[in-house]
């Protein structure tokens, strides 16, 4: 029997092991100097191709399948395993330095845009594109919006990393978060038997949104963890990210900032359409 950890009365930092250990920390703000890079189009993305990172590339694409030539954009490759996301110029844009984090020059004074759900959001109502006008319909797509972004952390944070990144596998903490994400695979579920989106009959944003996160995992994308999660009963969950997945801007979208997988899947750095064909 191990020696049951008995926390002290104040917390101090300790080593906690793992892929990601050398990048955490309790404290925010920059650690070095460092301009980020600037392109020739309004938007200007710095990102990687995480669940949260493809949230807005797919929307970026969707948006230029559309017709929406305003949403042009660069797309910066931020390794966050080697702590670029905290250089002095991605901190001023997200003081929370997490990926994506987004720029418009569009206007008379830069805007930044930071965390996923915000850009989604603030790119649909810039373009007046995949969220309803319709009060009732724009409020069921943003309660699956904010839905996500709530529930994503005990998925990703939760879920998968004692899972699959905990440098120990314990016990109790994966039961926990299975079960976690074991419900929330049965509320999409069930919300998708009856609907063909998420948050009705059209494609929105909120798709985009759980997509990346919930698609991947009953496609068995992350955390290779779908047998061990039984996704095969989600049925309904199922069909739906099979039909998000083959859509063209998604499939674009999922490419880009990717340095991971098959290497025709991968495009580090996107400054126009052609670097996806």
């Amino acid at each position: 029997m191990t020696d049951q950890y008995v926390p002290p009365k104040v917390w101090t930092p300790a080593e906690s092991g793992g892929p990601f250990a050398n990048i955490n920390r309790p404290t925010a703000g920059p650690t070095h100097d460092k301009e980020l890079p600037v392109g020739k189009h309004p938007l200007q993305l710095y990102s990687l191709a995480t669940p949260n990172g493809v949230k807005v590339t797919i929307m970026l694409e969707e948006l230029l399948a559309a017709g929406h030539q305003g949403a042009e954009y660069d797309a910066w490759l931020v390794k966050i395993n080697e702590g670029e996301q905290f250089g002095s110029g991605f901190v001023d844009i997200n003081p929370n330095s997490k990926i994506p984090a987004l720029l418009d020059r569009s206007g008379s004074q830069p805007q930044r845009v930071f965390e996923s759900g915000a850009i989604l959001l603030y790119l649909a109502e810039k373009f007046g594109a995949f969220l309803p006008q319709d009060a009732a319909k724009r409020t069921e797509t943003l309660n699956w919006l904010f839905w996500q972004m709530g529930a994503g952390p005990l998925l990703g944070g939760g879920f998968g990393h004692f899972y699959a990144y905990a440098p120990e596998k314990i016990e109790y903490a994966i039961n926990r978060y299975a079960m976690e994400a074991k419900r929330q695979l049965d509320v999409l579920d069930r919300q998708l038997a009856d609907h063909r989106y998420i948050a009705g009959d059209e494609y929105t944003i909120a798709d985009m949104a759980i997509w990346p996160w919930y698609g991947g995992l009953v496609m068995g994308e992350i955390y290779d963890a779908a047998e061990f999660l039984a996704v095969h009963e989600y049925t309904h969950l199922k069909r739906w990210a099979d039909e998000v997945g083959a859509r063209p801007a998604v499939v674009r979208g999922r490419k880009v900032n990717r340095v991971r997988g098959k290497p025709e899947d991968q495009v580090a750095e996107r400054h126009d359409a052609a670097d996806l064909d």
